[in-house]
């Protein structure tokens, strides 16, 4: 369980786990968000630091009266008579310019320096534009960096006195601004702190269901084919994506199955091939040995053993030959079907089926005109193989054969009912297996080997159409075919 743990918790802090790459890119998107916040912040607070105080610096200029300004004027100054007026406005320097362009000094900073003094065209711009929030910043020769207020003074209507300059350092609006930027900073670590504390379960909570798939390969990589991935999860791509992942496993394993199950009727083939063809090369092997023995010269014997060797042979043959049309109805499929009246067929057949019936009964009925697709020679084949498996499993004197054939479904049916024993719904589902008898002493001795039925179902399927069978133990059983028209 420890060890489970620190995988895990390992597994979370690995640099290429998708939990810390999400979480770590969120972070910087957030941080360089946050960052051009405080820009655009910075950007836009400077400049409403700034116009604040040029604002509260021309409403302390506007306070002071005209006629202040009036004995500002240089010729005013120059008269013994006057003084200069008393014009104070705290951590400011200030001073006055005439219409002729005149300079005057009115207070110094608190360490003696004159105000900046810009050019006379600046101030010029500054009488034409007339009122209104006139300022500026400068980097003073030397010195701190400096916010112009200028402020024009109207004489008389239409006619201007000057211009007032109101200067003042920006350090101390600077320091605001940088506490500002400071608390800001310190919020947005805070906001980033906790909102880590509160992502990092909602993202544990949005893994769970990749996580969940994780585990559900692992275990299917451990060999367990039959687990599913678990579906609506409340994510869509990952249900889809699950979705997807269980029927590519469920064919997956039908397609394992299938192969299972091919491989074991393959071993069955090949072992009951092996049996049914070692059978009469072992009868014929040992009636040569008793001919080599001294049998040859005895007629009686000799007659006897030709005849079974003959009899084998031909059993060897016929399994032979059913073998090599099994492969080559595996191999392909497909035919070439002419159209054609299949109730013709069944009665061409008749003298045929009824010297194979000997002294059973035999009926046949038969619609007219039943035309549909086939080859000839492989329904003929379908047909005789149905018909000796009923001779097989009926009595020789009170067995009853009835073929019918009529219209169904769109196609034509065949149908070939017997009265025999039946056949159990243990044997039922297996009667068209290869190789698979229900009473395997009985067809030994009439030579079946199991293949008819299996012969019957390919060549019929070959044409698109379905067989089939129903039966009752000890009542007989009935093998339907089907052929679309």
């Amino acid at each position: 369980m420890n060890r489970k743990k620190s995988i895990s918790l390992s597994l979370f802090f690995a640099p290429n786990s998708l939990r810390v790459q999400l979480l770590s890119r969120s972070l910087l998107i957030l941080a360089v968000l946050l960052v051009l916040i405080g820009l655009f912040q910075y950007v836009f607070m400077r400049e409403f630091i700034y116009r604040n105080k040029a604002a509260s610096l021309q409403s302390q200029i506007m306070s002071i009266p005209r006629f202040a300004w009036e004995q500002a004027g240089p010729g005013r100054l120059g008269n013994g008579n006057m003084r200069p007026p008393r014009i104070f406005i705290p951590e400011t320097k200030l001073a006055f310019i005439d219409a002729r362009g005149n300079f005057t000094v009115l207070s110094s900073g608190p360490d003696g320096s004159d105000p900046p003094r810009l050019e006379m065209v600046e101030y010029l711009d500054v009488l034409k534009k007339g009122p209104g929030l006139q300022y500026k910043v400068i980097d003073g020769a030397g010195e701190d960096e400096q916010l112009l207020v200028l402020q024009p003074v109207p004489s008389a209507p239409g006619e201007m006195l000057g211009v007032v300059q109101v200067s003042t350092s920006t350090v101390p609006l600077k320091e605001l601004l940088f506490r500002q930027l400071l608390i800001f900073l310190l919020l947005s670590l805070i906001a980033m702190f906790f909102g880590l504390l509160a992502f990092l379960p909602v993202l544990n909570r949005t893994l769970v269901p990749l996580i969940n798939m994780v585990d559900t390969a692992e275990q299917i990589d451990a060999g367990n084919l039959a687990r599913r991935f678990p579906t609506r999860q409340g994510q869509m791509e990952i249900d889809r994506l699950a979705e997807s992942f269980n029927g590519m496993l469920e064919r997956l394993e039908a397609s394992f199955k299938a192969e299972k199950e091919t491989q074991e009727q393959m071993r069955r083939f090949i072992a009951d091939a092996s049996h049914e063809l070692r059978t009469p090369l072992t009868s014929i092997h040992g009636f040569l040995e008793v001919l080599l023995r001294g049998a040859a010269n005895q007629p009686d014997q000799l007659q006897k053993a030709l005849k079974s060797m003959h009899s084998e042979s031909a059993r060897l043959n016929k399994l032979v030959h059913d073998l090599l049309l099994l492969a080559k109805l595996d191999r392909t499929p497909h035919m070439e079907l002419k159209e054609g009246l299949l109730d013709t067929v069944v009665r061409d057949m008749e003298p045929q089926l009824r010297i194979l019936a000997g002294n059973r009964k035999l009926d046949l009925c038969l619609e007219p005109n039943m035309k549909c697709k086939f080859d000839t020679d492989k329904m003929k084949q379908v047909i005789l193989n149905l018909f000796h498996n009923a001779v097989q499993h009926t009595d020789p004197e009170k067995g009853h054969i009835k073929i019918s054939l009529c219209s169904q479904n769109g196609g034509v049916q065949l149908s070939v009912q017997d009265n025999g024993q039946g056949i159990s719904d243990t044997h039922l589902p297996h009667v068209f297996d290869r190789f698979y008898r229900v009473d395997s002493s009985r067809t030994r001795r009439h030579g079946g080997a199991g293949l008819g039925l299996s012969i019957a179902k390919s060549i019929i399927e070959a044409h698109g159409g379905t067989i089939g069978v129903s039966s009752r133990e000890g009542e007989g059983c009935t093998f339907y075919v089907w052929l679309p028209r």
